[in-house]
């Protein structure tokens, strides 16, 4: 039986740790046929990945316009042509507001908001039959958080422009949608699921009683890239239902 992705030619940005949202969507991709080309902004990081499932691997920093247009060319290259591309680069960005600081704002809004419309921009450029092209919210942008404002804030906007990327290449049967996680054990995230108390007020948190994990984000990824969604537009939330709720207090998780 041939696999979900059987034939497709899949680009996969972020993928440079084994623990991460990234690798285990490559890992997916890869289990169903994709032919791949992994990304990440140190080479060294991402190689072994890559070789790991016979995948193509390219560093590429999102905040760099011709490295985005080069890793698009390397599907095409490589493969002679592109069906898929998941955005998965992200930084942490806390801050008060009153304590923010322009650096802050432009890092978060060079990585979250500009780097997912460059994205969009250049993958959609080599999509020729149609194709899914995939990005990364967040769920800190569908509620309020404290201290998040420039990762919150730059994330909501980015979803607005999948939004607009969906009609404006809707007649060229390109699909643009973004995934949004909830707190999920990640390598972002492994230092801060260290400590107890604020895993379990993420639990308390989530109606379902546990937190999402990066297979849940991969299981998404790979519906939203294969021709079994006929969704485009949307934010697909992979929280377990938190965004039903709210990000616990400070207090509540132990500071």
């Amino acid at each position: 039986m041939a696999g979900r992705l059987e034939g497709k030619v899949i680009i996969v940005l972020g993928a440079s740790d084994e623990r991460s949202m990234g690798a285990a969507t490559a890992r997916r991709c890869h289990e169903e046929g994709a032919k791949l080309v992994l990304a990440a902004r140190r080479l060294d990081k991402v190689q072994a990945i890559a070789d790991s499932m016979g995948a193509v691997a390219i560093g590429c920093d999102i905040t760099d316009e011709q490295q985005l247009a080069a890793l698009a060319d390397a599907a095409i290259s490589h493969y002679g042509k592109l069906d898929g591309a998941i955005n998965f680069a992200g930084i942490e960005s806390s801050s008060a507001i009153a304590d923010i600081s322009r650096e802050l704002l432009q890092q978060s809004c060079d990585v979250h908001l500009i780097g997912t419309a460059l994205f969009i921009k250049h993958m959609t450029a080599r999509m020729v039959a149609g194709g899914s092209v995939v990005t990364t919210s967040s769920q800190t942008a569908a509620l309020a958080p404290p201290g998040l404002a420039a990762y919150a804030g730059t994330k909501c906007g980015a979803d607005h422009i999948v939004r607009i990327a969906a009609v404006e290449y809707g007649a060229k049967s390109i699909r643009v949608n973004s995934l949004s996680p909830g707190f999920t054990p990640s390598a972002m995230t492994e230092g801060f699921l260290a400590m107890p108390a604020i895993k379990q007020a993420f639990i308390n948190e989530i109606p379902l009683g546990k937190l999402p994990s990066t297979d849940d984000m991969a299981n998404a990824a790979l519906w939203l890239l294969s021709d079994e969604s006929f969704m485009t537009g949307r934010i697909l939330d992979i929280s377990g239902g938190q965004t039903l709720r709210r990000i616990p207090t400070a207090t509540e998780m132990g500071f």
